[in-house]
């Protein structure tokens, strides 16, 4: 049953909706390399942690209820990171697509202790089903949880039990971010952008150089080699219908479940433990945004958190094998730099990119006006990115950074340093 916003107390709960960031980083070294140095920062650091390989940082925040206060800690983090790395003449890779690779053994998997070794062998997993190159691109988990309170609201309107509706509601959420996953690609897509190098070490050619908007996001980016299918019928089904697929040896566990959203449980990701009730959503398919030195603007954080709202208040729908299948292709359709004549499947209508955004966010800009107008803003800065080409990230990246990616990025890299050196 979708979410009846009508009811002030709803409208006033999603002021203590929580959100947090994890942000990857590849370290380079001062003239635009992989740097091969070991992670500057102990592995049970609070907030900063190392992903795939050993010099990709991931930044990991504080949960916020306020998107102003979220970005300064995020700031706080990256000066933090800025003040150890360059003790060793090393930067922050601004983008999602890595610089300069010599190939596979540039890239060094990322080294834990003995009481963390597992992670090691799981990394050394991914490297020999995926390959290493894959694993250097970067993005942003975007993490939203609702307020016990709002739940218990809305659990109490419809008449139902806490938790059974608390694990509903995030089920119909995780639907609906896939299925209209696609726009959020479009939106906030900002590495267009390919260096020959890696072109030379993968199975792109160099027309894709000009084929993507997001490279991560499309097809040749992070995905499983299966588009999975899920049961969202019940928490208990959706956690079996993963399990098959470890069951059967396609993935090892839940976390090499790379698709755009994601169920997690409160502690450690396990399928049991989200068995036991979903604590918050995980979507995925965030690129870096080299316009932000946190990778990540305001106006993109609060525009989610509309979206997930408005997504509550339209009709749930069935979301059958057909429908996933559809909403992962559409996802990579977006993706493509071309939005005027690469196509959407939406609703059995075949729609370009860009005329599909506009019909969403026509019907977002509505439910804004009616219930939310604080969000105008978050709504319009969206907007004029399908208005002006240039606003919108891909096209942004390949004006600024299209003639020399690798030598303008670490040029880039270098005005965030000596911005961090002056908040310390």
């Amino acid at each position: 049953m979708p979410i009846d916003f009508r009811s002030s107390i709803l409208r006033s709960e999603i002021k203590n909706d929580e959100i947090g960031i994890e942000k990857e980083s590849l370290r380079i070294t001062g003239d635009g390399r992989l740097a091969h140095t070991a992670h500057p920062f102990d592995e049970n650091e609070k907030n900063i942690d190392r992903d795939f390989c050993e010099n990709q940082i991931e930044f990991i925040s504080d949960i916020f209820t306020d998107s102003e206060k979220l970005v300064k800690h995020l700031e706080k983090l990256h000066d933090k990171a800025y003040a150890k790395i360059k003790e060793n003449g090393e930067l922050l890779w601004p983008f999602s697509n890595p610089p300069h690779v010599s190939g596979e053994d540039d890239i060094h998997i990322a080294k834990f202790s003995e009481e963390h070794k597992q992670r090691e062998d799981y990394r050394n997993y991914l490297a020999n089903k995926y390959g290493k190159m894959k694993m250097l691109f970067s993005g942003i988990h975007y993490n939203f949880s609702f307020s016990d309170d709002f739940i218990r609201e809305a659990a109490q309107q419809n008449g139902a039990d806490y938790s059974y509706f608390k694990n509903g509601l995030y089920l119909e959420l995780a639907k609906k971010l896939t299925e209209y996953g696609w726009l959020i690609v479009y939106l906030t897509a900002a590495s267009p952008l390919l260096d020959s190098s890696y072109i030379k070490h993968t199975a792109l050619r160099d027309s894709d150089s000009y084929r993507y908007a997001s490279v991560r996001c499309g097809e040749a980016g992070y995905w499983n080699d299966f588009i999975p299918v899920l049961n969202y019928n019940s928490l208990k089904e959706y956690t079996d219908s993963i399990r098959h697929y470890v069951d059967y040896g396609l993935l090892k566990s839940s976390s090499e479940l790379y698709y755009p959203t994601r169920l997690k449980p409160c502690g450690e990701n396990t399928l049991e433990n989200l068995e036991n009730g979903v604590n918050h959503i995980e979507l995925r398919t965030l690129d870096l945004n080299p316009f932000s030195r946190v990778g990540i603007l305001r106006e993109d954080i609060d525009f989610i958190h509309l979206f997930i709202l408005w997504l509550l208040s339209i009709e749930n729908t069935e979301f059958c094998a057909k429908k996933q299948t559809v909403a992962i292709k559409n996802i990579r359709t977006a993706a493509l730099f071309d939005d005027r004549s690469q196509l959407l499947n939406i609703d059995d209508d075949a729609l370009p990119i860009i005329e599909a955004a506009r019909r969403v966010l026509n019907s977002v800009s509505e439910f804004t006006f009616r219930f939310f107008p604080e969000f105008a803003d978050a709504v319009a800065f969206q907007a004029a990115k399908l208005h002006i080409s240039e606003n919108r990230y891909a096209d942004a990246v390949r004006g600024k950074f299209g003639e020399n990616y690798t030598e303008l990025g670490l040029k880039l890299a270098k005005k965030y340093a000596k911005e961090a050196d002056k908040n310390v």
